[in-house]
């Protein structure tokens, strides 16, 4: 009994000296360290950059676009759904454009450097339309069905990938977000 005893004791002493010891030694808080943020980039994968020739013969780089929000459509103007979809574009650009909204309508067609000027003049586009070559097709995955159209954020981050016709709304609410 004896023994227990002097052993709770020591026991009891070492617990009491720990706490006295982690009282004693306590560190003292360091000063609040402001954290300034780094300018927010895109967490997205980034766009892939091409240089492509423009209706008007002038080469354009995608990487000419950075800080704005772009929407890159790749169409033909023999495509039923891609010409429902060009009266939206031209609304979407003519009331976002000074928000910083770029549209780019890629041509697949194989005649484009013929057919394209004449088909934006005649349906009244008012964006950037380039005509189309197949290593950018592949840069973006392979354009196996159109229309194919990303959104791409300021910082050049793919956002979202569509096949096939979408309704105006669903590019609005998308570039909206990004504006």
């Amino acid at each position: 009994m004896k023994k227990i005893l002097v052993v709770g004791v020591i026991v009891l002493a070492g617990i009491v000296t720990i706490f006295w010891a982690m009282d004693t030694l306590k560190v003292k808080k360091a000063p609040e360290v402001k954290v300034v943020e780094a300018p927010k980039k895109s967490i997205h994968k980034l766009a892939p950059d091409f240089a492509l020739m423009d209706i008007s013969g002038i080469e354009r780089n995608f990487s000419d676009f950075r800080g704005k929000v772009v929407i890159l459509n790749f169409w033909a103007t023999w495509c039923p759904p891609c010409r429902v979809e060009i009266p939206h574009f031209i609304e979407l650009y003519n009331r976002y454009k000074d928000d910083g909204l770029e549209i780019i309508g890629v041509t697949m067609d194989r005649n484009a450097s013929r057919q394209a000027r004449p088909f934006a003049v005649e349906n009244g586009i008012n964006y950037t339309i380039l005509i189309g070559r197949q290593e950018v097709y592949d840069l973006y995955g392979g354009i196996i069905s159109i229309p194919t159209t990303f959104i791409i954020d300021r910082d050049g981050g793919l956002i979202k990938k569509y096949i096939g016709y979408q309704a105006k709304s669903v590019f609005e609410d998308n570039i909206k977000e990004l504006l």
